[in-house]
């Protein structure tokens, strides 16, 4: 905004315009802008579940331990050996022999038996059915709506010298921004499925005893002679003898620890949205007194970076010094930012651009409302000098046109 000096025509204007009530008492070759309480704004973060936490089920299988049994496959049992009689000899005239008998061994008879085991038991196993999903959206308001003052341009038929006459003021609407954030919804959990599986048996073949061993006896007639006579001392007899049963080694399978499942947790997912919070509704407006210097464009002297428009320490120190007080006042400020000829005029508006939002940006993260700031790039558009395209000229004749400057402006 041009300087506000207050002559007779701007205190004339003053009646017909509500929107431009003029300061009191103003002072001759003094100047003044209107100055606007801003809206105060908190931003706030908001955590929005993205996905959801569910369970799923992990599944072990059934555990087995092999063992080995002693089993009998032949029974104890007993044979029978005989123990022969015993004889001497006597000069007698006797019978030669006696009568006698003798034994005979009539051996045992077996039979077999087949037994049925349980070579692996019975268990189940588990399959798991995991967890479905849904996908879903959710709007999320960032920043709500609100509105800015802005005046309008200067009515064609004003026949004031000054720009600022004939001019009214406009509360325009801004509309509010939202972002939509995706979601996916549980829409069925993990479960487990549990089926049979089945063990099996098997045979052994074991010998029993059918029939104990025993003995039948055998007459043996007696002789006579009249010679000399063998008498039986000790008649035969028999002895028992035992026979120890039979083992073997079986191995079989059997079941340690049936198939289980355990459920893991898995946790939610967030993210986080920051928005604009209106804490205080500005609007009200006073006139504020100025140095007339600050009506005009001011020179930033920031020494950008070849094709950067990232601030240095050194810039940030000139913005710190030189426009961070004046903004502390409450005044609102019109950031521009220009280039020289060199490059594309695209890139160069581009440039520029990105130069003065970067002022902007670094004003703001010092507390500045964002209100007081208006940033305009106009690229190679508005040189200072004659260095257009085509034209040589040295490096100090760009680097005039190279300038990022501001000016105190109306609220």
């Amino acid at each position: 905004m041009k300087k506000l000096l207050l002559p007779l025509s701007l205190l004339l204007f003053g009646f017909s315009a509500v929107a431009q009530d003029l300061p009191e008492n103003p002072e001759p070759g003094k100047c003044y802008v209107r100055c606007k309480t801003p809206d105060i704004w908190n931003n706030e973060d908001v955590t929005i579940e993205t996905n959801p936490a569910y369970k799923k089920i992990v599944t072990h299988p059934a555990e087995y331990k092999t063992i080995t049994e002693k089993v009998l496959v032949k029974e104890a049992s007993q044979r029978l050996e005989l123990v022969p009689a015993v004889y001497e000899t006597r000069d007698v005239v006797v019978v030669v022999k006696e009568a006698s008998y003798k034994l005979e061994v009539v051996p045992g008879s077996f039979g077999t038996e087949t037994l049925t085991y349980t070579a692996k038991e019975d268990a189940s196993k588990l399959s798991v059915i995991p967890a479905s999903f849904k996908s879903d959206m959710q709007t999320v308001e960032i920043k709500p709506a609100t509105a800015v003052w802005q005046m309008s341009d200067k009515a064609p038929d004003c026949e004031s010298s000054n720009p600022d006459d004939c001019r009214y003021w406009c509360y325009k609407p801004i509309s509010a921004e939202y972002v939509t954030v995706p979601l996916t919804k549980l829409a069925a959990d993990a479960t487990t499925q549990r089926e049979a599986v089945a063990g099996y048996n098997k045979t052994y073949t074991k010998t029993v005893v059918a029939n104990q061993p025993t003995t039948r006896k055998i007459e043996i007639p007696e002789v006579t002679k009249v010679v000399q006579k063998t008498v039986m001392v000790t008649p035969p007899t028999t002895r028992t003898v035992d026979i120890p049963a039979e083992y073997a080694t079986i191995t079989k399978v059997v079941l340690a620890k049936d198939a289980w499942s355990e459920e893991v947790v898995v946790p939610a997912k967030y993210k986080t949205v920051t928005k604009e919070v209106l804490v205080k509704k500005g609007g009200l407006t006073s006139w504020k007194e100025v140095d007339c210097k600050l009506t005009e464009n001011s020179i930033l002297p920031i020494n950008w970076n070849l094709g950067s428009a990232t601030l240095t320490a050194e810039a940030k120190s000139i913005i710190d010094t030189r426009l961070l007080p004046v903004l502390k006042t409450g005044v609102a400020v019109a950031l521009e930012s220009h280039t020289d000829s060199r490059g594309t005029k695209e890139s160069n508006q581009d440039l520029s651009e990105r130069r003065a939002q970067a002022v902007s940006d670094y004003l703001i993260s010092k507390g500045i409302n964002s209100s007081q700031l208006t940033a305009n790039g106009y690229g190679e558009n508005k040189l200072t000098n004659r260095c257009a395209d085509g034209v040589s000229c040295t490096e100090r004749e760009h680097r005039q046109n190279r300038r990022t400057t501001f000016r105190v402006i109306n609220q």
